[in-house]
């Protein structure tokens, strides 16, 4: 380990272990897994994501239903919310909609 590695550690370490907090792309990860597993299906997409005072919230994509052509398989929106450390506390799903189709109705991430 270089010098400014050993510096930049023993910082961090100084100001209260900061090394233990996940990074957001753990938190990420953590989320579509523990997602997944919970509902069988696999995660497609985070199209929202942001840290709060209790932890974090995401919105995650997922494929219901897939159908053919695949413009008409059946997606789902899932908020996560997960606690500072990137485990699931909840989540619950917030819309349905077809893959092909834009929802004119929202702006933003959520």
């Amino acid at each position: 380990m270089t010098d400014s590695q050993n510096s930049r550690k023993s910082s961090r370490q100084r100001q209260g272990g900061a090394d233990d907090m996940p990074s957001p792309m753990e938190v990420l990860r953590q989320a579509r897994a523990q997602l997944a597993e919970l509902t069988g299906k696999a995660a497609e997409t985070v199209s929202s994501f942001e840290q709060t005072e209790d932890g974090w919230v995401l919105e995650i994509e997922v494929l219901e239903l897939a159908r053919v052509p695949d413009t008409m398989s059946l997606m789902a929106s899932y908020q996560v919310d997960l606690d500072p450390q990137g485990q699931l506390t909840g989540y619950r799903r917030v819309r349905r909609y077809e893959r092909g189709r834009s929802d004119a109705h929202r702006s933003g991430g959520r």
